[in-house]
């Protein structure tokens, strides 16, 4: 497999969202097959690597829904949008400035203290299991529009998380890829038992 003509292949796969905010890159050294890191408010790209050694030796259905699935989460993770906590810590941050003005020490604390809690929220909805779960079931409903059957697609990605374990070397899979293997079991049609709603929920 040639990365660079793999990487067109990948960028073709993706939707226009994923093109303009993603940038897929070739990591030889790196142990995971697909890697990721956790995009931050003030980083405009978000970058995918690939160690093409391991990625070639997966069928392309799966590697198709694995890419569709991680472009659904980076592009799933957003910081600013219109939600109360942004509003919240919009209003801390304006806060804090203008105690920190009026030297006012304890208003100072205060406003921090709300910016802090609130932008802790929205860190834990951007890491919740709602947005791992949403994000592959976007990746199932983008292979519908490259040709793939929406059963089809969710068993590719199912496929797709078991085999990248066995080629990390994990004996297990972890409790989100638990939670995942059974909602898309549910979507494949292979179990009739789907995640309780209570697990989607943002906590």
């Amino acid at each position: 497999m040639e990365p660079t003509t793999e990487i067109r292949r990948l960028l073709d796969l993706m939707p226009a969202s994923g093109r303009m905010l993603t940038k897929i890159v070739a990591k030889r050294e790196q142990t995971k097959v697909i890697d990721y890191a956790f995009p931050l408010p003030w980083q405009q790209e978000r970058r995918i690597s690939i160690n093409f050694d391991l990625w070639r030796r997966l069928p392309q259905p799966q590697r198709d829904l694995l890419l569709l699935r991680t472009v659904s989460w980076l592009t799933a993770v957003k910081w600013f949008k219109p939600d109360v906590y942004q509003g919240v810590v919009l209003a801390g941050l304006l806060g804090t400035v203008v105690e920190i003005v009026q030297g006012d020490v304890v208003g100072t604390v205060a406003a921090g203290a709300l910016t802090a809690i609130a932008g802790t929220r929205i860190w834990r909805n951007n890491r919740s299991s709602q947005i791992e779960v949403e994000a592959d079931e976007a990746a199932v409903r983008v292979a519908g529009r490259r040709g793939y059957a929406e059963a089809e697609a969710a068993q590719h990605l199912l496929s797709a998380i078991e085999a990248v374990a066995q080629m990390e070397g994990r004996p297990t899979l972890d409790f989100m890829e638990l939670l995942r293997r059974q909602n898309l079991q549910a979507i494949a049609g292979l179990s009739s038992v789907g995640i309780p709603e209570t697990l989607r929920e943002k906590s």
